[in-house]
C-alpha cells in the first residue's frame, strides 16, 4: 500500500500520473494581481476577508474550481460562524522572492465583544505572519509566531485549511497509507474535549494527505514539513455549514516556521476554462435588445462562429443566424464576446451555440414575462416566509403556526450576536422582559434566520405597494386567513394576493407602533441554538407567551426567557423616516380594502413626519414627503419638496427615481427643470457604469453576490424610464433583469430566482437549506466575487453570501422588475 501512495505522490508532484497530463507548467510564479499562479492553479493570500463565510486566509482555485480556503491559525479544530478570527493586516508582496505575506493577530479589537456581530474572544493575545512562496510546481505555507504560545494553549491552536465538500463527496483520499472516502454526510464520532466542548474525531491522521488522487482536475497533496501530524476532520459534525478541515497543531515553544506545509495542487497541462454562454434563462420579448455573452478563458484567443438556432416544433433545430461574435474585451479573469440577435422576433424556443457548447433553451415571445416569472415569488416564496401563520401547500406544510408568543422586550445594554443592539433604555413604557402586545401577527421571516427587521418588513410592503399601484395586478392564487392564521398555497380566495401580502406586513409594523409608540428595530431569537435552527419555524418556541407568575418551563433545552423572541428598539431617524414612507404609500393601497389599516398607516406616517425633524436625514425626509404628498395631495408636502429642490438634485442618484412621480402633480417649472436636468447628468453616469461590464450593468460585489443590488438598480431604472422617458431608455432596466435571470459572469449561469427559467438556483439558503432544496420564487444574492477576479456561484446550500434569500428589496425588487418588463414591453 505504501508503494502505491508513493507512486501517487510522485505522479502528482511530477505530473506523470497519466500520459494525458505528461507536461506541467515550469513553476508557480507571482502574477500582477498579487497571487501565485501556474496553469489552472491560483493561490491567494488574504485577498478575501470573510472567514466566517469560508472566504479568507490562504485559498486555492484549481482548474476553474475553488477547492480550499481559510488557511490560517484558528483556535478550534472546526470553527463556526461566531468563532474567534484574527485581525488581518496588510498583504506584503516581495517580487524578488515571489513571496506573499500578511501579519495576523488575536484578538481583533474591532469585533471583540462589540460591534455589529460581536465575537467572544478568549484571554489570548498573540501575533504571527503567514507566508506563501513558490516551491517549483508546489508552494509552501509558512507561519511564524512572534513568540511561543502560552502552555495552556498548546494543543488548541492550529493551522486550518478548509476543503470545499461539494466536489469531494464520493472521492477518495490517502492519509499516508490509510485510504478513505469523503462521505456525503458527517459520520464522524464526537467527543468531549478537556474543556467540555463537543469536538469531531479526525477522519485520519498522518504526515501526507493525498486528496482525490484519482481526479486529475482535483488532485492535491498536502505535506506537513514542520513535524507533528496532519488531521483530516469533517467540520459538518460540529456545524451543518462546515467544510472538511485539514489541520496541524502549533508545537510548544515554536516561533519561526511554527507551521510549514508543502502543498501541490495538480495543474492540468494546457487547461483552459470552457466557453460559457450566458443568456436569460427565461428568454426575451421580441421588442427588447437581446445580447448573448460568451465568456472565454483569458488565454483562449481563438474566436469561433456563434449561432442562434430555433427549436423546431416537430423536433431538431432550425438555423437562424451564424456570424462572428463581437469582441467586447476583458473583464475579471476572462475574455468576452457578444452576439446581438435583437432583430430576431419570431416566437419560439431558441438556443445559442458556440463551437460544441450550447446554452439552455430560452423563449422569444411577447408573453415571456407574463407567466412563471414573477408569480413564484408571490405564490410560493412570500407565503412560505410568512410569520405567525401555518402555511399549507396541498399535501405539504411549509411550516406550522409559529411565534405566537412574540415578543419580550430585550435586556438593556444587550449586543445581540446578529447585530441588534439595545441601549440603556427601552424607549418605551415596557421594561426588559415584559411581553409587548400586538407583535404576534403579520410579518415575514427574513431568509433562514426567522428574524423580523423593520426595514425588511417596510421594504417588502413598499415594493408590493408600488407593484400594485403601477401595474394594477389582481393575481389571486393564495388563500390567507388572518383569523385562523392559515395560508393555503394554490387556493384562490377572491382577494388580490398583493393586497393580502401588503396587509400581512402592515399588521406587524403598525401593531408594534401602536403597542410601543414607535417602530421596533427587530424581533429575533435570543440564543444561537434557536437562531441556527434548520426547518420548521414552529419548532423555535412553544407559542405560549411568558408568564412571570408561572413556573419556568424548558423548551428545546432553553428556559422560558430564552424561548420567546426579543424585541429591540432604537433611536434611528433614518430608519423611522424610510419605514414611515412605506406606510404612507401602503395606506393608498389599503384604501377600499382595509380602510382601518389605511388610516393607521397615514396617521403613523404623519406622526413620524411631525416628530422626526432632524435635517441630517434630508433625503429620507424628502422620500417621506413624496409619499405623503402622493397620498394626501396636501400642499405642505409639495412646498417642502420644492423648497428642497437643491437637496434633491444633490442626491439625484437616490432621489430621482421617486421624486419623478411628483413632477406632473406639482406645478412648479423651476422644480421640474432642475430635477430633469439632474436626471440627464445621472443618465450619463448610468451609461458609463453600464460600459464597465459586458452585461450593461455594473458588477461590483462586496461580500454577498451583486444580484440584489442589480435588482434594485433595475427597479429604479423603471421609474426613471417611466417618468423621464425622453432621457432614460428601458434598456438598463431590462439588462438588470437579464443579469438576474442568468446573463451574468461565471460558469454557473443559473437564474438567481429559484424555480424560474430553464436553469435556476435549486439549492439555496433559506430555512430549507438542510434539505438541499429551494423555495420557488426566492431571489438569491447570486454570483459572488472571490477576490480579486474569480466569479463564483457554488451548488452548496450553506453559503449565504451566494445562495441566501432575504426579504425586503431582495424579494420585491425582482417581483417588481419582472412585472415592469412585461408592462413596458407590451404597452408599446
Amino acid at each position: 500500500m505504501r508503494s502505491l501512495l508513493n507512486l501517487l505522490i510522485f505522479a502528482a508532484i511530477t505530473g506523470c500520473a497519466t500520459a494525458t497530463f505528461a507536461q506541467q507548467p515550469k513553476a508557480i510564479t507571482l502574477n500582477k494581481q498579487e497571487y501565485l499562479e501556474y496553469g489552472g492553479v491560483n493561490v491567494m493570500l488574504a485577498h478575501d476577508f470573510y472567514p466566517e463565510g469560508h472566504q479568507g486566509g490562504v485559498g486555492i482555485i484549481q482548474n476553474g474550481q475553488r477547492v480550499a480556503t481559510n488557511g490560517d491559525l484558528r483556535l478550534e479544530p472546526t470553527p463556526g460562524q461566531w468563532s474567534p478570527i484574527p485581525k488581518v493586516g496588510k498583504r506584503v508582496v516581495n517580487p524578488a522572492t515571489q513571496e506573499v505575506s500578511v501579519r495576523m493577530e488575536y484578538p481583533n479589537p474591532e469585533i471583540n465583544r462589540k460591534g455589529f456581530n460581536p465575537i467572544i474572544y478568549p484571554d489570548l493575545n498573540f501575533a504571527y505572519t503567514i507566508r506563501v512562496r513558490p516551491a517549483g510546481k508546489a508552494f509552501k505555507i509558512i507561519v511564524d509566531l512572534d513568540k511561543p504560545l502560552p502552555d495552556s494553549w498548546i494543543g488548541k491552536v492550529g493551522f486550518n485549511f478548509e476543503l470545499f465538500p461539494g466536489i469531494l463527496f464520493g472521492k477518495s483520499y490517502y492519509m499516508d497509507s490509510k485510504p478513505g472516502i469523503f462521505p456525503q454526510q458527517a459520520n464522524g464520532q464526537m467527543y468531549k474535549d478537556a474543556d467540555g466542548e463537543t469536538q469531531v474525531m479526525p477522519m485520519a491522521k498522518g504526515k501526507t494527505l493525498a486528496i482525490a488522487p484519482e481526479q486529475a482536475m482535483q488532485r492535491m497533496l498536502i505535506q506537513n514539513l514542520s513535524g507533528g501530524d496532519l488531521e483530516l476532520l469533517d467540520g459538518r459534525g460540529k456545524h451543518n455549514n462546515g467544510w472538511f478541515v485539514v489541520r496541524s497543531l502549533v508545537a510548544k515553544g515554536a516561533t519561526k516556521n511554527a507551521i510549514e506545509w508543502l502543498v501541490t495542487p495538480n495543474a492540468v497541462e494546457g487547461w483552459k476554462s470552457d466557453p460559457v454562454i450566458q443568456v436569460s434563462q427565461v428568454g426575451y420579448h421580441p421588442l427588447q435588445q437581446k445580447i448573448a455573452v460568451i465568456e472565454l478563458d483569458k488565454h483562449d484567443l481563438k474566436t469561433a462562429p456563434v449561432s442562434l438556432l430555433r427549436i423546431a416544433e416537430k423536433g431538431g433545430y432550425e438555423p437562424v443566424t451564424t456570424q462572428a461574435a463581437t469582441t467586447w474585451g476583458n473583464f475579471l479573469r476572462y475574455r468576452y464576446l457578444q452576439l446581438d440577435f435583437s432583430k430576431i422576433s419570431r416566437p419560439g424556443m431558441y438556443v445559442v451555440r458556440y463551437g460544441k457548447y450550447q446554452s439552455n433553451p430560452f423563449a422569444i415571445t411577447a408573453d415571456v414575462y407574463k407567466e412563471n416569472v414573477w408569480q413564484p415569488t408571490l405564490d410560493y416564496f412570500l407565503p412560505a416566509q410568512m410569520c405567525h401563520m401555518r402555511v399549507n401547500d396541498k399535501y405539504r406544510v411549509w411550516h406550522g403556526v409559529c411565534h405566537l408568543d412574540d415578543a419580550r422586550m430585550a435586556p438593556l445594554d444587550s449586543n445581540h450576536f446578529d447585530g441588534y443592539i439595545q441601549g440603556n433604555s427601552t424607549l418605551t413604557k415596557f421594561k426588559p422582559g415584559d411581553n409587548v402586545p400586538m407583535l404576534n401577527r403579520g410579518a415575514w421571516h427574513d431568509a433562514g434566520d426567522f428574524d423580523l427587521r423593520v426595514e425588511s418588513q417596510a421594504e417588502t410592503v413598499y415594493g408590493l405597494t408600488l407593484a400594485y399601484e403601477e401595474f394594477g395586478e389582481k393575481h389571486d392564487n393564495t388563500s390567507i386567513n388572518q383569523q385562523t392564521l392559515i395560508t393555503e398555497i394554490h387556493e384562490p380566495d377572491n382577494k388580490p394576493d398583493l393586497l393580502q401580502q401588503i396587509e400581512h406586513g402592515l399588521l406587524s409594523i403598525t401593531g408594534g407602533y401602536k403597542a410601543m409608540g414607535r417602530f421596533y428595530r427587530g424581533i429575533i431569537e435570543p440564543t444561537i441554538r434557536q437562531y441556527v435552527l434548520l426547518g420548521d419555524a414552529a419548532n423555535l418556541t412553544d407559542n405560549v407567551p411568558f408568564n412571570a407568575s408561572k413556573p419556568i418551563t424548558t423548551v428545546a433545552g432553553t428556559n422560558a426567557w430564552a424561548d420567546d423572541r426579543w424585541v429591540f428598539t432604537e433611536n434611528n431617524p433614518t430608519r423611522e423616516l424610510e419605514t414611515a414612507a412605506a406606510l404612507a404609500a401602503a395606506g393608498r393601497a389599503m384604501q377600499g380594502y382595509n380602510d382601518t389599516l389605511a388610516n393607521q398607516c397615514l396617521q403613523i406616517a404623519k406622526q413620524v413626519w411631525e416628530q422626526t425633524t432632524g435635517e441630517k436625514q434630508v433625503s429620507q425626509r424628502i422620500h417621506l414627503a413624496t409619499e405623503l404628498f402622493l397620498t394626501t395631495k396636501d400642499k405642505i408636502y409639495a412646498d417642502y419638496l420644492t423648497a428642497k429642490t437643491q437637496d434633491i438634485v444633490n442626491d439625484i442618484d437616490n432621489t430621482g427615481w421617486f421624486v419623478g412621480r411628483t413632477l406632473k402633480v406639482i406645478q412648479n417649472p423651476a422644480y421640474k427643470t432642475a430635477i430633469t436636468d439632474a436626471v440627464k447628468k445621472l443618465y450619463t453616469n448610468i451609461r458609463q457604469q453600464g460600459k464597465k461590464t459586458p452585461y450593461g450593468v455594473p458588477y461590483e460585489p462586496n461580500i454577498w453576490g451583486a444580484g440584489w443590488g442589480i435588482q434594485n438598480f433595475g427597479f429604479r431604472q423603471y421609474f426613471l424610464h417611466t417618468y423621464f422617458s425622453d432621457i432614460v431608455p428601458a434598456d438598463y432596466m431590462l439588462d438588470a433583469l437579464n443579469f438576474v435571470l442568468g446573463c451574468h459572469p461565471g460558469s454557473n449561469t443559473s437564474s438567481f430566482v429559484s424555480g424560474v427559467g430553464s436553469q435556476s438556483m435549486t439549492t439555496a439558503y433559506g430555512f430549507n437549506r438542510a434539505d438541499w432544496s429551494y423555495i420557488p420564487g426566492g431571489s438569491a444574492s447570486g454570483t459572488a466575487l472571490i477576490r480579486p477576479d474569480f466569479p463564483e456561484l457554488l451548488r452548496w446550500p450553506f453559503l449565504w453570501q451566494q445562495g441566501e434569500y432575504v426579504l425586503g428589496g431582495g424579494t420585491t425588487d425582482y417581483l417588481f422588475l419582472a412585472m415592469a418588463a412585461d408592462h413596458v414591453l407590451n404597452k408599446k
